[in-house]
C-alpha cells in the first residue's frame, strides 16, 4: 500500500517526531546530541524554517518547526540522512538508524502552540534525564534552556513563543 502524502506547505506548523528502529537508541552520548544540534543550527537558517520548540532524548525526538519556502520534507531528509551517515560512520554500524520516516502532525497557531512547546520541553523530565526546572533550565538537550535565558540559541524562535506566553507566565 502506498503511503499517504504528507502536507508540506510552506509556513505550516508541524510537531515532528523522530524515533530510533525498534526504539533503539539514536543518541549513545553527547556528541551524538551536539552533532544534531549542529546540523540543526545550520538547516534551519539555509531552509528558513522556524523553530519554537525541540527535545532530544535517548531513543527519540520532537522538534516543534514553522517550514520555509521549500516545505519540512526537504529539511527533514537533509537533517536525518546526514546524521544517520555521522552516526553509522561513528559507531561503525550499517543500516537504518530510524523507524520509518518521521512523523509530521500538523498543528495550528492556536492555544495548542503553547500545550505543545510545554509538552516537548517537559519530556527531559518524564523521562528521568533531568529531575528539577532547574535542572531543566539549564540542560542543553531541549529548547527550553533558550525559553529560561541560560542558553543562546540563534536557530531557535524563542521571542515569538516568549511572547505567545504573554508577561507573568511560566513556560
Amino acid at each position: 500500500m502506498p503511503r499517504i502524502a504528507r502536507l508540506d506547505t510552506p509556513g505550516l506548523l508541524h510537531h515532528v517526531m523522530i524515533r530510533g528502529i525498534e526504539r533503539r537508541k539514536i543518541f549513545k552520548d553527547d556528541k551524538d546530541r551536539e552533532n544534531l544540534i549542529e546540523r540543526l543550527s545550520i538547516l534551519l537558517p539555509e531552509t528558513q524554517t522556524q523553530c519554537y520548540a525541540w527535545s532530544l532524548l535517548s531513543n527519540h525526538s520532537h522538534l516543534l518547526l514553522k517550514s520555509g519556502p521549500a516545505g519540512i520534507a526537504a529539511l527533514m531528509r537533509r537533517l536525518l540522512t546526514g546524521y544517520a551517515v555521522s552516526y553509522n560512520r561513528r559507531h561503525k554500524r550499517h543500516g537504518h538508524l530510524f523507524q520509518n520516516r518521521y512523523t509530521s502532525l500538523v498543528c495550528q497557531e492556536d492555544a495548542y502552540l503553547l500545550e505543545l512547546v510545554r509538552y516537548i520541553h517537559l519530556n527531559l523530565l518524564r523521562a528521568g534525564l533531568v529531575t528539577t526546572i532547574d535542572q531543566l533550565n539549564k540542560s542543553p538537550w531541549s529548547g527550553h534552556a533558550a525559553l529560561a535565558g541560560s542558553v543562546h540559541r540563534d536557530w531557535q524562535d524563542t521571542q515569538y513563543v516568549l511572547s505567545l506566553f504573554g508577561s507573568g507566565s511560566v513556560v
